[in-house]
């Protein structure tokens, strides 16, 4: 996140690496925000991009503020990752509430203000959505090797349920449970240590249909 927070800046003509700036933006993880906040002088704003930590981390300092960027990042791409997202801005005061919705609009993201006793409900609803669709889609992979058939056909089926808002298909949105113990069964054989992660998202799934 971080090279590709400072390559935006640079975009909009901002000065990084500045002797005596007006804004230290931490893009470190999150069990080093404390230590690095600590290290540094008070006087300019400091802000982390953390979606999980409170500003509490932020002390000593008391001009702070969050911008989280929700969206996923690799090294493999720049700036551009950017586009399109939008940014959970944190701020105890109405001037650091402003400075942060400042600092998102400038890096291209579309700020919402976020309690700071709500980032870790946040930060899970975020972790679960982006990092559970990688595990669901390596375990699927895992099922369609077994079966002999190429893992890289899920991609346009997974691209195709979040282009249809999420509606909801197949054996449980039609109540089809002889169907699901087909499919348990066939887990019980070839993938016996997914079966309880099956039947849990299941139950989680017909709750929600």
């Amino acid at each position: 996140m971080g090279s590709a927070v400072a390559a935006r800046l640079v975009e909009r003509g901002r000065e990084v690496d500045a002797g005596d700036p007006e804004l230290v933006l931490l893009c470190v993880p999150d069990g080093a925000i404390a230590g690095v906040a600590a290290s540094i002088a008070p006087g300019p704003w400091i802000a982390h991009t953390s979606g999980a930590t409170t500003l509490a981390a932020l002390s000593p300092h008391t001009r702070r503020f969050s911008v989280h960027p929700l969206m996923t990042f690799t090294v493999r791409r720049g700036p551009e990752q950017i586009d399109g997202a939008s940014a959970a801005i944190t701020g105890e005061t109405a001037e650091a509430l402003s400075s942060a919705g400042w600092l998102a609009r400038e890096l291209g993201l579309e700020p919402f203000e976020l309690a700071d006793a709500a980032r870790p409900l946040y930060h899970a609803g975020a972790s679960m959505a982006s990092n559970f669709i990688v595990t669901l889609y390596r375990l699927g992979s895992r099922a369609f090797e077994i079966a002999g058939v190429p893992p890289e056909a899920l991609v346009p089926l997974m691209r195709r349920t979040i282009e249809n808002g999420f509606e909801l298909t197949g054996p449980i949105s039609r109540g089809d449970w002889a169907t699901i113990d087909a499919h348990v069964a066939a887990l019980s054989r070839d993938m016996p240590d997914v079966v309880p992660l099956y039947r849990a998202l299941t139950d989680a799934t017909r709750a929600g249909r």
